[in-house]
């Protein structure tokens, strides 16, 4: 190869050899966030609950790859890892607080995207299609990627099945915290929370059907623009993730 032109190739060679800082991310989820920030041009965004187990990375995935003058990681824990990744990023902030509540709400204002990765079977008072409401007028598309309940017509709350039925159908054992206490203590206030047990958002709540989270959308005055069927959530028999776009 001529001189030159290994030297004019050296910089992209460089760049498809280096290793991806993103692998350890879902495949899907990136998928959802390249389709719509490519066919809908998006500036802006919410990652809501994007921190546990990812450390944030969705966000970072999105401020790496695409033009963002607005970002937003909100969540109840901030890991000092991602604190000190976030500096980098001069169009991100941070926002700590359960992104149910109306102030944070408020305080994340518009923007053209929220990403829901793993998050709305979580929330209750306000409970997930509540969540979606508040979002509803702050956001042009909705990214959801959540796992999905299969074995009803309609959404379930997983307490209400009873103990034993509710660890048939969450992917976690009696022995993990907070698993381990939120039946004894279902009516005792969370000294973080300040809520009762059975309402904070660190458990499974929810069973969502595909039907009932559509159809909610569309009361809101969104359309769906993309779905998959993302397979199979580890060994429950009764979940699958599933990823949604949602646009007004």
């Amino acid at each position: 190869m001529p001189h030159l032109l290994k030297k004019a190739l050296a910089p992209i060679v460089s760049r498809l050899t280096l290793p991806d800082t993103f692998a350890y991310l879902n495949r899907d989820k990136k998928a959802l966030i390249d389709f719509a920030f490519q066919r809908f041009g998006l500036r802006s965004f919410a990652d809501l609950g994007g921190v546990w187990n990812v450390a944030g990375g969705y966000t970072f995935y999105a401020l790496e790859k695409f033009t963002i003058e607005k970002a937003l990681l909100v969540d109840t824990d901030f890991t000092d890892e991602v604190i000190k990744r976030a500096r980098a990023y001069s169009s991100l902030e941070l926002i700590e607080g359960n992104f149910g509540n109306p102030e944070i709400v408020a305080r994340v204002g518009e923007v053209d995207a929220v990403m829901f990765f793993d998050t709305l079977l979580h929330q209750v008072s306000p409970d997930w299609d509540k969540v979606l409401e508040l979002y509803a007028s702050k956001a042009k598309h909705f990214l959801i990627l959540n796992q999905q309940f299969t074995a009803s017509k309609h959404s379930v709350r997983l307490f209400d099945l009873g103990e034993e039925e509710y660890f048939r159908n969450v992917p976690h054992a009696r022995n993990e915290a907070p698993y381990s206490t939120v039946f004894q203590k279902m009516y005792e206030v969370h000294p973080q929370h300040n809520r009762i047990y059975r309402d904070i958002h660190n458990v499974w709540q929810w069973g969502i059907t595909d039907s009932d989270l559509i159809a909610r959308m569309e009361s809101l005055g969104f359309s769906l623009q993309f779905y998959k069927n993302a397979g199979a959530f580890g060994t429950l028999k009764n979940f699958e993730n599933h990823a949604f776009v949602f646009s007004r």
